[in-house]
């Protein structure tokens, strides 16, 4: 009785050490995102992503296809199943204007101020947390927000061992491996945990392919009050190229599937298409994260990173004129079919850091900043041409120019309840941004017949505040406003769009947030309302114009602006079922729209919509729970996107018979629904802690959608009137559409061991 009673004991002091292990790794591994985080005081629209919550769709597609249904967001997919080159758009914003951070450290690609998944695979796998801020959002570090923030926090390392292994496969050739483990916490300071990862597909359209090989590695030594980190990831991609969209009318003679991409012609005239149409890219993260609890109230975190990147795309180019490769010095003006590689080497580093206070009564403040330099290389290389050239040396290259990038910010935050119930906040930021950039381009000014080149020094300063009050009225009721100032640098494209367009140099941009909120909470329903107003100055507007060598043109637009009401809802009357429910109507808009007509002349369609910016997206989600069995539908209605700011919703020409005929330049309305069946088991005479099986069903209607495209057209006056027409008579190629796939589907299992 006694050698049980002192079993017992073990047990239970065994247990409970393990639960402190857990409670305080937690609470340490979590100083990592306290800064750059908001808290449900925080004035502000977020969101919030739990590991769980991410298991449950992660099959394979990426982190932009996993968020599609929250609020105001819609993606991307060259590929067209969500594998591939993705991207996500809050609220109409395009990709660059999202600020990314995973552990507080800037993902954006300096130059593009974008975030490329497809060097990421998988890494929602090795996700703890996301917190989606709309909006400015809180000061962060990296690149402005002018749409969202996504702030990621790399798995936490749990107390106990684990390892396991998820398996993914389905239409398209679509397969995901994941393979991770997880030692815990050893001799009560020590863990390592890993994932290694790969995925797959041939895609939607044709010869869309994807491959993905990555890793995380991290390892942590934990202390009473310190933790010591270090995570590094790895990401491998090859994917085919699927970035030329096609008309509507390609569509028509050669299906929804159609890809132009490496697309050639024999001596014969018989279509060819190159293997090695590809862009691949290596991608290799650092991060040593240092988080110390001063004391019960104080906490320090820093962290230093180093990113580095080196990659290509190769492509096949049909008669080139040779000039433009160096390859002609005497200007016959010579053309052959080519092949060139479009290559870049850079590296990314730096630091952030943030001291936090909490006395756990009615102040929160933090004190933070970060610097980060990035060094980048872009060069160009022709590899093989079909014509002899005498000039033609191994990987002769073309143009080389440099880009240096350095960051700065220093932040303030406090939230500071100075009545029962009511809190105010107040954030300042101040960043400094160095943008060089210089060397031959790879584009030709065909007026003087020489090469573009950058000379480019540019410094930019902002100041960023924002401030707000929240009121939590009663335990459920609470309400919130805040007003925010963000401004942004121009990125490379911006800078070289406007220098082949021959426009003046761009401008920074600037944005006025203001966001009001109201929330109720109780355990059984859940709702929330939040109303925005984003006004911009100097916001860069794809204009739809072409330049002088036939790439749409972005430049700054004075006065534009986006608002709307966003609304949420949980309702969970039985422990078995839960519905979930978010809708956005927005109203999107740019002033004093002008378009250049084909006779030289300016017109001013005055106030227009903008591109890419739907009025309405609704999502909805019943959830169904009993015992193991899981049951999801989820369902999403994007209204019709305008894809120039011209408010022009077609184009005029003829087709192949001489009729007039309207070409659509829109994305149309679509209504898209999934379904996930899953069970969940142990069979621990086997070993086995968890066990997952599933199917994911995916577009279960075959909605026929493009979820992205362009448009370029002529603009001319008729009849005292601005129309949009093809660049000649039969002109049906002005614009292009990413086609969405129909119905699909992807097994999975999930194994814990």
């Amino acid at each position: 009785m006694k050698l049980f009673f002192l079993m017992a004991l073990m047990g239970a002091t065994t247990a409970h050490a393990a639960e402190l292990d857990t409670l305080r790794s937690v609470e340490l591994q979590n100083v990592q995102v306290v800064s750059t985080r908001a808290t449900q005081k925080t004035p502000i629209a977020i969101t919030n992503v739990g590991k769980e919550q991410l298991k449950a769709v992660n099959f394979g597609q990426d982190i932009p296809y996993l968020l599609s249904l929250t609020p105001s967001i819609t993606m991307t997919s060259d590929a067209g199943n969500g594998i591939g080159y993705t991207s996500l758009r809050v609220r109409g914003t395009d990709p660059s204007r999202i600020n990314i951070t995973a552990n507080g450290m800037p993902l954006n690609d300096a130059e593009s101020a974008t975030v490329f998944w497809v060097n990421m695979g998988d890494f929602a796998s090795s996700v703890q947390s996301m917190q989606i801020q709309r909006g400015v959002g809180t000061s962060t570090n990296g690149a402005g927000a002018f749409g969202a923030t996504l702030n990621m926090q790399t798995e936490n390392i749990g107390a106990t061992p684990s390892y396991g292994i998820d398996l993914s496969a389905g239409s398209y050739y679509s397969h995901k491996q994941t393979l991770h483990f997880s030692t815990g916490i050893m001799n009560n300071h020590w863990g390592f945990q890993g994932r290694l990862s790969n995925i797959g597909s041939k895609g939607y359209l044709d010869r869309a392919s994807t491959k993905l090989n990555s890793y995380l590695l991290q390892a942590a030594y934990f202390g009473d009050n310190t933790l010591v980190k270090f995570i590094t990831w790895n990401g491998i991609e090859e994917t085919y190229h699927a970035w030329n969209y096609t008309s509507k009318y390609e569509q028509g003679l050669y299906g929804r599937t159609y890809n132009s991409c490496g697309e050639y012609y024999d001596a014969d005239g018989n279509t060819h298409y190159y293997d090695n149409q590809t862009d691949n890219y290596h991608q290799q993260n650092y991060q040593l994260i240092w988080n110390q609890k001063l004391s019960h109230v104080l906490d320090l975190n820093t962290v230093l990173q180093y990113t580095k990147g080196d990659g290509y795309y190769e492509e096949y180019k049909r008669k080139r004129t040779l000039f433009e490769y160096d390859l002609d010095p005497t200007m016959t003006w010579a053309t052959s079919d080519l092949v060139r590689q479009k290559k870049m080497a850079n590296d990314f580093y730096g630091a952030v850091a943030s001291l936090n206070y909490n006395n756990h009564k009615n102040l929160q403040a933090s004190l933070g900043g970060g610097w980060n330099k990035y060094d980048g290389n872009h060069f160009g290389l022709v590899t093989w041409a079909k014509a002899p050239i005498t000039a033609l040396q191994p990987n002769h290259k073309y143009y080389d120019n440099d880009s240096k990038k350095t960051d700065f910010n220093v932040y303030g935050k406090v939230n500071y309840e100075f009545l029962k119930g009511m809190t105010a906040y107040v954030d300042l930021q101040y960043r400094n941004v160095r943008v060089e950039m210089n060397g031959p381009t790879d584009e030709i000014d065909w007026e003087t017949n020489t090469r573009m080149g950058y000379d480019m020094d540019k410094t930019f300063k902002f100041f960023n505040p924002k401030f707000g009050l929240n009121y939590d009225i009663t335990a459920n009721h609470r309400v919130y406003a805040s007003y925010a100032i963000a401004h942004k640098e121009p990125t490379r494209n911006n800078f070289e769009n406007s220098m082949k367009a021959d426009l003046e140099k761009p401008k920074a941009e600037r944005l006025n947030d203001l966001e009001v909120g109201y929330k109720f909470l109780s355990p059984r329903f859940s709702a929330g309302v939040n109303f925005y107003w984003m006004k911009y100055k100097d916001q860069f507007v794809l204009t739809g114009e072409i330049d002088k060598i036939g790439e749409a043109i972005t430049r700054n637009f004075p006065k534009s602006y986006r608002m709307g009401v966003e609304v949420e809802a949980a309702w969970k009357p039985v422990d078995w079922f839960r519905w979930d429910a978010n809708a956005t109507w927005a109203k999107n808009r740019v002033k004093d729209m002008t378009v250049l007509l084909t006779d030289e002349s300016v017109a001013n369609l005055g106030t227009q919509p903008l591109a890419f910016s739907p009025n309405w997206i609704v999502n909805n989600i019943f959830t169904f729970k009993y015992q193991g069995f899981n049951a999801n539908i989820q369902s999403q209605y994007v209204s019709k996107q305008y894809m120039t700011n011209t408010g022009f919703e077609s184009y005029q020409t003829l087709d192949d018979n001489g009729q007039p005929i309207d070409v659509s330049m829109m994305l149309d309305g679509h209504f898209t629904t999934n379904i996930d069946l899953s069970y969940n088991f142990q069979l621990p005479k086997f070993g086995l802690k968890d066990v997952t099986v599933g199917v994911s069903l995916y577009n279960i209607f075959s909605a026929e959608y493009d979820n992205n495209g362009w448009a370029a057209p002529a603009y001319s006056m008729k009849d005292g009137k601005v129309v949009a027409t093809g660049k000649s008579e039969y002109d049906q190629y002005e614009a292009g559409f990413a086609p969405s796939a129909p119905f699909n589907m992807m097994a999975h299992l999930s194994i814990n061991f």
